[in-house]
């Protein structure tokens, strides 16, 4: 497969940011979030991007139209969106339900997709300009929660680029309105699945009681200095085929060698970037976050279809630098499967009932590498009537309110028609060079003849 230019330069005509409300008038009134939203570790912005190919058979129809009348459409479903958040006693976030609208923005860029090259896959060149940061559009209280960038290309093709409060929803509510959005966008009067608030199905118990450990909200000072420096950061994208996953397993003893493809990279990047980088204090503790969906370990209150509010866990695997690195891969696979094996009903009653308690903590950061995967989040298949994104999905790694913290699984499917998992992963960069070394000896230590695929992000951008 080959990598994605490294440097190439294009420009970005924009429009004027417009506002788009709701195509009809909503309900005016204040909708409180659920206490799994409003936690402090949600309170960012986080991009999503999409690559869409020119169809013939949308010849003579225009992208930002289409999609910036559909947006309209379906903001009367999702009027909430079209709000803006307010804080209350006990920093309780809630939706002010104003109608104000959504952030939309028309572009033109003197590029083709293909010039992207042939792997689409994070990092992009140009991001910041593919997803434009509004001024004053990128807060948390009073601020638009979304913005929406759709950015036609020379060859006929489109870039949609979108940044959501994630107090607002997951992966799997944001992929539902997106694809509501291409319903209407193609010509349905109302999206397949409704859209349900009901975010009260998170809140905590009165009165709150905490019943399960929940290490991944511990307060961790960062007495060593070791939180990642922002300056000289790298942002490099690994894409696994089978053959890698394959290569990975054969470190494993017999008993872990069915474990999930998300376990199995899970623990091999966590060892490998622990490894590359360089932790002073060897007893210094590190933790692997993994993000695990509750939708499904809802059993006595069943989460309702059409729900788009964040509904999922941080549960953390939990050890020492020196025995992460010193032993075997499968003591660390060990750790990730028992905290993903925590997430239950009573662990999300449990973590609802902890933001109440604690005052909405931040999880832990220091030492901390968080995964989240996206492959069955559906991003690729949000269609607006130009067929399936050529990628979809999220926009760079190492985003969030501590950025460099965190990577997404991403599906990817290469040039010879394999398919595997991108995974973009931010790292200072003498810590980049260490961590593509540890992961390359990984694979060829069992003689697999190619090492993992990677691609470099030093990109200059013509503004």
């Amino acid at each position: 497969m080959a990598s994605p230019p490294t440097s190439l330069v294009f420009r970005v005509h924009r429009q004027q940011p417009e506002l788009v409300v709701p195509a009809k008038p909503t309900p005016q009134e204040l909708k409180q979030l659920s206490d799994i939203d409003d936690q402090e570790g949600l309170r960012f912005q986080i991009p999503v991007i999409q690559f869409y190919r020119y169809d013939p058979s949308m010849k003579g129809r225009d992208c930002v139209e289409v999609i910036r009348e559909a947006i309209a459409q379906t903001l009367v479903f999702y009027y909430p969106f079209a709000g803006r958040l307010r804080e209350g006693p006990g920093r309780k976030l809630m939706v002010d339900c104003t109608g104000e609208g959504v952030v939309f923005i028309e572009a033109d860029a003197d590029v083709t997709l293909r010039q992207f090259g042939d792997a689409l896959q994070p990092p992009f060149p140009c991001l910041e300009e593919l997803l434009y940061n509004v001024p004053g559009s990128d807060g948390v209280l009073n601020c638009p929660l979304l913005l929406i960038q759709v950015t036609r290309l020379q060859c006929g093709g489109f870039i949609f680029a979108l940044r959501l409060n994630h107090t607002m929803s997951d992966a799997a509510g944001l992929v539902q309105f997106m694809t509501a959005v291409g319903e209407i966008a193609r010509g349905a009067r109302a999206p397949s699945i409704l859209p349900v608030w009901q975010r009260e199905a998170f809140n905590a118990r009165n009165p709150p009681r905490v019943t399960c450990t929940h290490r991944e909200y511990d307060d961790v000072p960062d007495t060593k200095g070791t939180l990642i420096p922002l300056d000289d950061m790298a942002h490099r994208s690994f894409f696994f085929r089978p053959t890698e996953i394959s290569a990975i397993r054969r470190f494993l003893p017999q008993h872990l060698r069915k474990c999930s493809t998300f376990e199995i990279i899970t623990a091999a990047l966590w060892r490998c970037r622990t490894k590359a980088l360089q932790p002073q204090d060897p007893e210094e503790e590190v933790r692997v976050l993994c993000i695990v969906n509750a939708r499904t370990k809802m059993i006595e209150r069943p989460v309702p279809t059409g729900y788009y509010g964040n509904a999922f866990a941080f549960p953390v695997a939990l050890t020492t630098a020196s025995k992460l690195c010193q032993n075997p891969l499968g003591f660390a696979l060990e750790l990730v499967r028992a905290a993903k094996a925590a997430v239950t009903e009573e662990y999300m009653r449990s973590v609802a009932d902890l933001m109440v308690i604690k005052g909405r903590p931040h999880f832990a950061v220091v030492g901390t590498y968080l995964v989240s995967d996206l492959t069955h989040a559906g991003f690729g298949d949000v269609d607006f009537g130009w067929g399936k994104a050529a990628y979809g999905g999220a926009a760079k790694g190492g985003v969030g309110a501590i950025p460099g913290v965190a990577s997404f699984y991403i599906p990817f499917r290469d040039n010879n028609g394999e398919d595997g998992i991108v995974v973009p992963i931010c790292l200072p960069a003498p810590a980049m060079e260490r961590f593509v070394k540890e992961l390359n000896t990984m694979l060829n230590a069992n003689d697999i003849d190619q090492s993992v695929q990677t691609s470099t992000t030093f990109i200059k951008c013509a503004l």
